[in-house]
């Protein structure tokens, strides 16, 4: 498995936009071959932070979501949203196997 955490710092006045816009992109996600999760969940402490909790089966899975028609239409509609440029953090599975996933 191939996971990626992807955080995003979103203005305040965007919260609810960035949402619908994520939700959009995350219910198209999961649809796609490669992607086993697609999460979004929002900080409780400070509303305007989120990560977006993303399992691939690889590498090549998690670059095919980046050439799906869905992806680029996201990312330009977010991109006015952030506070600071979000990033991504990249691990290696290592509970449960991949088999259970």
């Amino acid at each position: 498995m191939f996971i990626v955490h992807v955080h995003a710092h979103i203005k305040p006045e965007s919260v609810e936009s960035f949402k619908k816009a994520t939700l959009a992109n995350a219910q198209s996600s999961v649809k796609e071959p490669g992607v086993v999760r697609f999460d979004l969940v929002q900080q409780q402490e400070d509303p305007a932070q989120f990560v977006l909790v993303e399992v691939y089966r690889d590498a090549a899975a998690a670059a095919a979501h980046k050439e799906t028609p869905h992806y680029p239409v996201w990312r330009d509609a977010v991109a006015s949203m952030m506070a600071k440029p979000r990033h991504s953090v990249k691990f290696n599975n290592v509970f449960p196997e991949d088999e259970g996933w």
